[in-house]
């Protein structure tokens, strides 16, 4: 992926790609800014992805966004870790063997067979915390994510 950042050192820019100076802190500024746009983009297929399953298996967010925006960034962050969105809001001795397995990888066994999410990010309308949205913004996620 060629970087097309704003690179806030003495690196220059020419036809669009960085000319570092010699050193390495040129590289690191590109280097994490390709990473913030790799987690933006995972954040935003999960956001993506929690929408259409929501609708498509007739399940709501919680009433309270918060909960929805954490859920779907343990689910991106675990994307960009393992390659999967793993289940964020369980505890696993090893992910690996978890994500290999498939039984927690979103949407879990569970939710799938029997409409039960144990990270409330999908629920039923008989849920005492169910919501009506079926939709979430990234600027919602952005707030309640904020500083994690």
């Amino acid at each position: 992926m060629e970087a097309r950042a704003v690179v806030r050192t003495n690196a220059s820019v020419r036809h669009g790609k960085v000319n570092a100076p010699r050193g390495r802190r040129a590289t690191h500024v590109v280097h994490a800014e390709v990473e913030v746009e790799k987690k933006s983009q995972s954040l935003e297929i999960m956001r993506k992805f929690s929408e259409q399953y929501a609708k498509r298996s007739g399940t709501y967010f919680c009433v309270d966004k918060g909960v929805t925006s954490v859920v779907i960034k343990g689910l991106a962050d675990h994307k960009d870790e393992l390659g999967a969105p793993l289940c964020p809001c369980r505890h696993y001795d090893d992910k690996e063997a978890e994500v290999a397995s498939g039984y927690w990888n979103c949407p879990c066994v569970p939710m799938r067979e029997r409409k039960e999410c144990h990270c409330m990010l999908f629920l039923t309308e008989d849920n005492d915390f169910v919501g009506k949205d079926q939709d979430i913004t990234m600027d919602e996620i952005a707030e309640s994510t904020q500083g994690m």
